[in-house]
């Protein structure tokens, strides 16, 4: 176990450690990631970590473990978890062995999701870090892991970037939406130009459409975020400074930051799932699955189970 806090920083971290392609406005490139940030002190967070799942090597782990072991896997070194006072305990005991490996961070009162990424600032200091939410659980369809793919991107455009998923207008009330385009011979990579949290359909009609996407499909953040150091920079400035009025999601600061430095998205080969989402849970473990190697028992079980629902209302 880690200590809950750190020590500020007096230099400037390894955010801005070498000359490059401009990223932002300073004109740095970014450094390789090496911090994350998960963050799991919402209202509705409580047990979500502490859910079991089966992961696909079939090993029963926390949806908190499994989390960890992808974050771990790409290489990241460090990693802050952000919970509800009074909580630790129980997230240290979800996380595994990993547990001894985490900082834990307090939220000392429910104020928000971006707060929630502010209470980081001493883990995070000046340096660029990854972003997760502990009731999603990420998916890839086989390769590189959704992690290690948003990782890449960023590290090879040098900038922040949030993974989005296409995602149907009738749960556009579940998550942020963004609006822009699709960056010249990019498949997968959108220059940010609107971010709007819970948009109704109304106004992502009007200001989120996408080039290329098909009607009534929006790009809906998937509560992953690859973040240079100016995010922080931001988030502290907003919430220590007498004149600004403290943001209550990181849309409004991904929105802020894209709209004055280089801001992507990058949509990756995979899906998250909401586990505290109705079914949220079922739909994660079926992926997980799916994606593993005991998948063709798994088919089998589905269509056995299947087909004696259909004998049974047929009789």
């Amino acid at each position: 176990m880690r200590k809950r806090r750190l020590s500020a920083d007096n230099g400037q971290g390894a955010g801005f450690a070498e000359k490059g392609r401009v990223g932002g406005v300073h004109g740095f490139k970014m450094a390789a990631i090496g911090k994350a940030v998960i963050t799991a002190a919402g209202n509705l967070q409580k047990n979500i970590p502490m859910q079991t799942l089966v992961d696909r090597n079939g090993e029963t782990k926390s949806v908190l473990q499994i989390i960890l072991d992808e974050v771990f896997q790409a290489g990241v070194a460090d990693v802050a978890l952000v919970v509800r006072p009074g909580t630790q305990k129980a997230h240290q005991e979800a996380a595994g062995a990993a547990g001894k490996r985490l900082f834990f961070i307090e939220q000392p009162a429910p104020e928000g999701y971006a707060h929630a990424v502010y209470c980081a600032k001493d883990f995070v200091k000046n340096d660029p870090f990854l972003h997760l939410v502990d009731d999603h659980l990420y998916v890839s369809r086989g390769g590189p892991s959704c992690v290690e793919q948003l990782m890449q991107a960023a590290e090879s455009e040098s900038c922040s970037i949030s993974a989005v998923q296409t995602t149907s207008e009738h749960c556009l009330r579940y998550y942020g939406a963004i609006g822009g385009r699709r960056l010249p011979q990019q498949k997968n990579l959108y220059q940010i130009n609107d971010v709007i949290e819970k948009p109704t359909p109304t106004e992502a009609e009007q200001r989120l459409i996408i080039p290329g996407l098909r009607r009534g499909s929006y790009l809906c953040f998937f509560g992953m975020h690859a973040f240079s150091p100016t995010v922080m920079e931001r988030l502290c400035h907003r919430f220590e400074s007498s004149q600004e009025k403290p943001p209550r999601f990181m849309s409004d600061i991904i929105l802020e930051l894209s709209r004055c430095e280089k801001y992507l998205a990058c949509e990756l080969a995979g899906n998250r799932f909401e586990i505290a989402s109705k079914y949220g849970l079922f739909q994660a473990q079926l992926a997980l699955a799916l994606e593993g190697g005991e998948r063709s028992q798994v088919l089998s079980l589905l269509l056995d189970q299947l087909a004696a629902h259909q004998l049974q209302t047929s009789q």
